[in-house]
C-alpha cells in the first residue's frame, strides 16, 4: 500500500541519482554556511508541500535514520512525515531533542527551545531550517567569518541571530530557504540592522 502524498505517493521525490545528487547538495550546503549571506540554487527533491525543494534536498542531504527531526507548525503533515520516514528514516522529536528542525520563522520561534550545545560539546546544537518567502541579497547586513568586509540577506527578524551571536561559541547555525534557494547563517555570523 502506497501513502498519498497531494495525488503522489511518498516513495516519490527521492533524489533521481542519490550518489551525484547527494554530493553536489552536500557541496552547496558548505559553501553557503561557509559563506554566509551567499545565496545557491539547491535543487534534485521533489518533497510534499509546504517543504521547499531546497528544504527537501537539505533534509535527504543532511538527516539519516539516526538525527531527531523537528517539524513545526504548517510543516508537520503526514505527507511530510511520511515522506521523510520513507526516504530517510529518520525519528520525529521535540524541539528540545531534535538535531534539526524546519518551518517557517514564526513557527520556530520561540528559538530558545532549541538545543544550542554545551561548552564541551558545541556540536549538538540543532539546526534551524527556515522556510521564507524570498532570500534576497539586502536587508540585514552580515560580518565575520567567510565575509570579505560585508554582505546583506533577507533574514526574518535580526534580534534573535544577534542575540544567538552572543551565545557564541553555542548556538544554533540556519539554512534559509526558499524555493530552490538556499543561503546559511551559522552562529558566529555578526547580525545587524542597517
Amino acid at each position: 500500500m502506497t501513502v498519498s502524498v497531494d495525488g503522489a505517493d511518498a516513495l516519490s521525490g527521492g533524489f533521481a541519482d542519490p550518489p551525484i545528487d547527494a554530493a553536489r547538495a552536500f557541496r552547496a550546503c558548505l559553501d553557503v554556511m561557509a559563506r554566509p549571506g551567499r545565496i545557491a540554487e539547491l535543487g534534485g527533491a521533489v518533497p510534499p508541500a509546504p517543504l521547499s525543494v531546497a528544504a527537501g534536498t537539505l533534509a535527504l542531504t543532511l538527516l539519516d535514520g539516526t538525527t531527531p527531526v523537528h517539524l513545526a507548525g504548517a510543516h508537520d503533515t503526514a505527507a511530510v512525515r511520511d515522506w521523510i520516514t520513507f526516504h530517510i528514516g529518520a525519528p520525529f522529536a521535540g524541539a528540545s531533542e531534535a538535531a534539526f528542525a524546519f518551518g517557517t520563522w514564526d513557527a520556530l520561534t520561540p528559538v530558545d527551545r532549541f538545543a544550542i550545545g554545551t561548552p564541551e560539546y558545541p556540536d549538538r546544537a540543532c539546526t534551524l531550517i527556515v522556510e521564507c518567502d524570498a532570500l534576497e541579497p539586502r536587508g540585514a547586513r552580515l560580518s565575520g567569518p567567510g565575509i570579505k568586509d560585508e554582505a546583506f540577506l533577507s533574514l526574518p527578524e535580526v534580534a534573535a541571530f544577534r542575540a544567538n551571536r552572543a551565545l557564541f561559541p553555542l548556538g544554533f547555525d540556519a539554512f534559509l530557504t526558499a524555493g530552490t534557494r538556499i543561503a546559511g547563517l551559522p552562529r558566529s555570523t555578526i547580525v545587524e540592522d542597517v
